[in-house]
Formats: structure tokens, C-alpha cells, sequence
């Protein structure tokens, strides 16, 4: 009966209301104004709030970086790892950060009211020892100090801006920010430079009403995720998402930009899984699929725009909500030019029913 009504919402809440409600098409045509202000909003109606900053092309051995933040708790059944809540569940946050190279790899979590430092306008945020993000104005400064590697970036964030979504009780955000800065292991120092992400979400759920941790059958039923980004060139980026919550899309768009001229976001796309590895299985005995390839299709009209075949071929880091992150090597065409390289990818999959298209 639960897995009825679940379906159920979904389809009411994706197929019904959100069309309605969500403005994300038009908000990325345009350049970002300040709206929704990019706060941490600590002790408020929102639930969750995400900070992210995204690499998607670093040299090797790192081929990426990423650095993904969760302040609150989502109430949503991708994000949501229950095991590690802190006593009251809407002070939980977590850090996850890594490259493709050897162990650099940190998935940690932190009580937000004894652990951390969120400054109201969001311009000083600090996950203990590790992880310190400095915003003063459109740069910011990232200083993360891991077990096997350190980082420290500077980013300069631009008007350009994506919204995967962007409703009265959810919006989500991307600006595109060239970076420069280190990565510092035993091989060294090493300069990269490139054109990267700043992210920020904000949420309210059925979590902020409650200390303890919603129980499974209560969570937002989102099941599948995936988020990628390719550095096409050191001025066009693609930002790539896939969302579905049993077996209905709530987000399956192409956003292209190139810096300093062209924002646009595609909503004639198909997602094609073209197999699947063997289940990875985390610290806590949860299975999940991930793909061994899968092939990007996207029309500007009666245009191609892109079409794209890719391998996964690092190793999944956990800590994506339920799910991993990792690399992958591609090749296509973007408006009928040859494009290969790598690219970065979030991959979360709590389905019940194996699904490989999404249109």
C-alpha cells in the first residue's frame, strides 16, 4: 500500500504540479540576479541547503575534483543516509571530496551545531578542519585540507546561471566559475586552471518538522539520479541531469554554456543506459546498480544538438546521498563538431524496476 501511494504522489506532485510551480526553463536564459541569495539559512523553513563547487577536467592522474556539501537533511530517499544523523537529524551535514587518483577520497559527517561555522550571509562556511569555503562577492575561496591531499581554488563566479530547478520550496543552482589554484599530494604541488561550477540548493521537506529521521516509507520517493559535467573547451561546458521519482521525470535537461556569450537549456533529451557493472555494495550492505555506458541524446529543434557515448572508467567514490561519484571518458558531437574527453558523474539508483531509458 505504501509503494501505491508513493506512486501515486509522484505522479501527482510531477506530473501535476510541478509544471505549474517550477520556472527553471526561463530562469536559465537569463543572467543570475541575486535571487535566490546563496545562504546557508541555518534555523529556517529550509531543510536542506547544498554548496557545491564541481571540476569537471583536471589533468591526470586527478581527471576531476568535487567538492559536495549537504547542511540539513533532505528528507528525500537518494540523499538521505540515516546512519550517520546527528542527534537532532536537521544538524547533520556532510562533506564528500575526491579526484580519480589513488585514495584521495573524503566522505565525513559533522554536527552543524557543534562541529561547523555557517555565516548567516553565507560568506565564511567551515566543516571543522577540513573543508572552508570564503565568499566575498563573486570569488570565492575554497581550502580543503584531507587525510591524502589538499586544495586550495579560487573561483570567479559569473552571472551565467543554470536552475535544474527553481520553485517556491526548491531551487537549485548552478554558476559557471573559472577557477585556478593546487592540488598538494606526494607527487607535489600541481597548478590547475579550468572552467568549473558553483553550486547552491535550497529545500524544505517534511523533515524540518521533525528531530529524528523521517522513516523510509515517508521520504520523498526520488529514486534516480544522475548530474554530469564536461569541459568541452575552455570555454563551453555542458551540465547534463537526469531525475526520476518511480518511474516519472522530474528533470531531464541539457544546459549549454560558453563563457561570456551563450546560456541555454535543452528539454528534448533522451538518457540511455547501455548496461550496467556488477551491484556496488556499501559500508551498511545497500546494493546499487551503475553503469558500465550510456549515451546522451539532445535536439535543438529539428537540430542535433548532441549525441554522446560514454564509459565510466575511475573508481566510484560513495557519498552522493545513497549513491557515487566518479569519471568517465566520452565521445560524440555537439552541433555536428567531433567532441571527446572526460567528464564527471553523480549516479544515484534506488529503483525497484530496472529502467534504461529515460525520454
Amino acid at each position: 500500500m505504501s509503494q501505491f501511494i508513493s506512486t501515486a504522489l509522484s505522479r501527482l506532485v510531477v506530473d501535476g504540479a510541478l509544471p505549474l510551480v517550477d520556472s527553471r526553463i526561463d530562469a536559465s536564459t537569463v543572467p543570475y540576479t541575486g535571487t535566490p541569495q546563496m545562504t546557508p539559512n541555518a534555523n529556517t523553513r529550509w531543510s536542506m541547503v547544498h554548496y557545491g563547487v564541481f571540476v569537471p577536467k583536471l589533468p591526470d592522474p586527478y581527471r576531476y575534483l568535487n567538492t559536495m556539501t549537504l547542511i540539513g537533511a533532505p528528507g528525500v530517499e537518494i540523499f538521505d543516509n540515516d546512519q550517520l544523523a546527528a542527534r537532532d537529524v536537521r544538524n547533520t551535514t556532510t562533506v564528500l571530496t575526491s579526484t580519480a587518483h589513488d585514495d584521495q577520497y573524503l566522505y565525513r559527517a559533522y554536527d552543524a551545531s557543534r562541529d561547523c561555522t555557517f555565516a548567516p550571509d553565507g560568506s565564511h562556511l567551515r566543516w571543522s578542519d577540513e573543508l572552508t569555503i570564503d565568499v566575498d562577492g563573486d570569488t570565492a575561496r575554497v581550502s580543503g585540507r584531507y587525510p591524502n591531499f589538499a586544495v586550495d581554488l579560487e573561483l570567479s563566479i559569473t552571472d551565467q546561471v543554470s536552475f535544474f530547478v527553481k520553485t517556491p520550496v526548491y531551487d537549485h543552482l548552478s554558476r559557471l566559475a573559472p577557477f585556478q589554484g593546487t592540488i598538494t599530494d606526494d607527487r607535489g604541488s600541481t597548478e590547475v586552471s579550468g572552467l568549473g561550477t558553483f553550486e547552491y540548493a535550497r529545500a524544505t521537506t517534511h523533515q524540518q518538522i521533525s528531530r529524528r529521521a523521517l522513516p523510509p516509507r515517508l521520504k520523498l520517493p526520488a529514486d534516480f539520479f544522475t548530474y554530469q559535467i564536461i569541459e568541452v573547451d575552455e570555454r563551453t561546458q555542458l551540465l547534463l541531469t537526469s531525475v526520476s521519482a518511480r518511474g516519472r521525470n522530474a528533470c531531464l535537461l541539457v544546459h549549454l554554456r560558453v563563457l561570456g556569450e551563450e546560456t541555454r537549456v535543452f528539454d528534448d533529451v533522451r538518457f540511455e543506459v547501455l548496461g550496467y557493472d556488477d551491484p556496488l555494495v556499501d559500508e551498511w550492505g545497500r546494493a546499487m546498480r551503475v553503469p558500465t555506458g550510456f549515451r546522451w541524446t539532445a535536439r535543438d529543434g529539428a537540430e542535433s544538438l548532441l549525441s554522446i557515448e560514454a564509459v565510466p572508467d575511475s573508481t566510484w567514490r560513495f557519498g552522493h546521498g545513497r549513491g557515487y561519484v566518479g569519471a568517465y571518458t566520452y565521445a560524440g558531437s555537439l552541433r555536428g563538431q567531433d567532441i571527446s574527453g572526460t567528464g564527471y558523474i553523480e549516479w544515484v539508483d534506488t529503483q525497484t524496476k530496472p529502467k534504461s531509458v529515460w525520454s
